[in-house]
């Protein structure tokens, strides 16, 4: 057994030269449960560690991917043991909005929409360039489909397409008006009894009431609830759900969006026989028999080793969080915020890189880039990513330095940020979100949440700033008045006529989906008049990383000389992306970490099967 440490080599156990299994002193291990969740401490604590266990699969991250690979591999017959490095499940997927992309996915082909393979092939090879792997595409979108038909058949998840949905950019051949992405259904987190506790919270200025997740619909509810019965009716009901929720389990159970998907992945994997430990550092992973085989892993400061005996899956969720390492490859590191969890610090990558395996870096993009707004008050930072609340409604502009648009303010998040990092000499770090007192009141605008509450605290800590005409505005964030004065008249006047020569804003079917529909003649385009008036620095910033480790269309991990190590696979974010780095559409991190997680699974559970027969 050779145990490979990315830090100082130490020596192997007595024994392992001659492939002979260390003594194993451990007999089992001591189940500890807070949040109904197991835990593994070792009785003992003799110098080498202990082999704790022994299973089929051992699936690092909890995830999207990881629960998929979790999830398939136990319903094709394996042995499954899912380890998690925070104290709570759902990694993530958790805290994002859930959307999942799949084309030609037969729950859309059902409602009538229509796809094909060669339109949506025809569409990503347009977007990705010559940064395309043909073989990850094609892989993905073959079973893509496959999987939704999967998890709806064996498992809790039920994915529903959205009727009108653009991909991000419309008028690129291949591209679809609705369809391809595909929501998780509303679910009720008490059908996870005791482990509802130990699913990640949503992100708190994602809830409101302080535990209550919204979602559009329900956004268009609150803000108009004397405005119908059916209003008032919807509104009260949620009310009263949600104050019981709170009695019985401190915030709401009615999940949505990407807490939804890992409340149903996390039920299935539960459902499906998976064991689940949390709080695990993962700290070697071990060659034994010419494959990666071993795990070993600190918890509470115990350690001990599981041995898998078909393979181990990578699913911690890259390294979007690590600072330094990302420092390199990012246009603004001293003004980049990541919305990625502190976990996600790639501590997995590293280990696979001990292991002969190598980072891709044929990527457009090194991360999937959102706009981000900073709250800091009282010693801590809130950070919020401008994805579609705002940025396109009518009435707001964003500005650079020089107090001038630079960019349509409707395109997609992961364009935005292109956009301001382009300009010269950082001028558009930060970029200046403008709107007037109307925009805010009906829209919100990041922290700031629509309706008349007070804005005292954003204004106190700085995040908002006001002033009574554009020119006390433009003094307060520090660019020249009159160029911001001129900027937003002009704007003004492509209001009326519904069209934005200067960008496009409301030009295309994707930016008139997140306008306001019921606003004319252009859903992205109105006035900014009414005083005060208010602005918002978004610095760049992301919501996951694309680099990862290099792997076949299998999901197996692959050395410097592209050969795959025997027992390591990888999936969702610690994988090389399939999109190259680029953003086709919503979904389109999930939707190839449930597939790719789904085809590691399936390939381990049937490996699993066929030995066992």
């Amino acid at each position: 057994m050779s145990l490979v440490r990315p830090r100082a080599a130490q020596d192997e156990p007595a024994g392992a030269q001659a492939g002979v299994r260390p003594e194993r002193h451990v007999i089992h291990a001591v189940p500890v449960r807070r949040h109904g969740v197991k835990r593994c401490e070792p009785r003992t604590k003799n110098r080498e560690p202990e082999l704790e266990t022994e299973t089929d699969v051992v699936v690092l991250g909890s995830g999207a991917a990881g629960l998929a690979a979790a999830i398939t591999a136990a319903k094709f017959g394996a042995k499954v043991l899912l380890l998690e490095k925070a104290d709570v499940f759902g990694g993530s997927t958790a805290i994002s909005g859930g959307v999942v992309w799949i084309p030609s996915n037969n729950a859309m082909n059902a409602l009538g929409f229509s796809d094909s393979k060669d339109a949506a092939k025809a569409y990503l090879g347009t977007v990705l360039g010559n940064k395309v792997r043909w073989d990850l595409v094609d892989t993905f979108l073959d079973n893509g489909p496959d999987m939704v038909d999967f998890m709806h058949a064996q498992t809790e998840l039920r994915l529903v397409p959205r009727a009108h949905a653009p991909d991000y950019y419309p008028a690129i051949e291949g591209a679809s008006m609705g369809g391809r992405t595909l929501d998780p259904q509303v679910y009720d987190g008490r059908k996870l009894g005791r482990w509802f506790s130990a699913l990640k919270r949503p992100i708190p200025e994602f809830m409101v009431f302080g535990g209550m997740m919204v979602g559009r619909k329900e956004i268009d509810q609150l803000l108009g609830t004397f405005r119908s019965p059916k209003n008032l009716l919807a509104t009260a009901g949620m009310v009263v759900r949600y104050a019981r929720d709170r009695m019985l389990n401190g915030r709401g159970t009615r999940l949505l969006q990407g807490n939804s998907l890992a409340a149903q992945l996390l039920k299935s994997a539960l459902d499906a026989g998976v064991e689940l430990w949390s709080n695990c550092q993962i700290e070697e992973i071990a060659v034994a028999d010419d494959r990666a085989s071993l795990v070993k892993l600190s918890q509470r400061g115990e350690e001990c080793v599981v041995r898998a005996r078909r393979g181990i899956v990578l699913a911690g969720g890259g390294a979007a969080a690590d600072a330094a390492g990302m420092r390199e490859h990012l246009a603004t590191p001293d003004s980049h915020f990541s919305m990625a969890p502190r976990t996600n610090t790639g501590g997995l990558q590293k280990l696979a890189v001990a292991l002969g395996a190598c980072i891709d870096e044929a990527v457009v993009d090194p991360v999937n880039y959102a706009p981000v707004s900073v709250l800091r008050e009282n010693g801590r930072e809130i950070r919020f990513p401008h994805l579609f609340l705002d940025r396109a409604k009518p009435g707001l502009i964003a500005v650079d330095a020089t107090g001038r648009r630079f960019v349509d303010e409707a395109t997609s998040y992961h364009n935005f940020v292109r956009a301001m990092i382009a300009q010269p000499a950082g001028r558009a770090v930060p970029t200046w979100l403008i709107c007037d007192a109307a925009f805010i009141r009906k829209y919100g605008m990041g922290l700031v949440r629509p309706g008349i509450g007070s804005r005292r605290r954003f204004l106190k800590s700085g995040y908002l700033r006001s002033g009574a005409t554009i020119s006390e505005l433009a003094r307060s964030i520090g660019v020249p008045a009159a160029a911001l004065t001129e900027e937003v008249t002009r704007h003004n006047r492509f209001s009326i006529d519904g069209h934005d020569p200067d960008h496009g804003k409301g030009g295309n079917a994707y930016d008139l989906h997140q306008g306001d529909l019921q606003h004319a003649p252009n859903p992205c385009l109105g006035p900014i008049e009414r005083p005060p008036f208010y602005a918002v620095a978004v610095y760049p910033g992301d919501i996951g990383a694309t680099r990862g480790l290099i792997t076949d269309d299998r999901g197996r991990v692959l050395d410097q000389a592209r050969r795959p190590i025997p027992g390591l696979y990888a999936c969702g974010n610690e994988m090389n992306s399939v999109m190259a780095g680029t953003y086709p559409g919503a979904g389109i991190t999930l939707g190839p970490a449930l597939t790719f997680g789904y085809i590691v699974g399936r390939s381990l559970g049937q490996d699993a099967d066929r030995r066992a027969n």
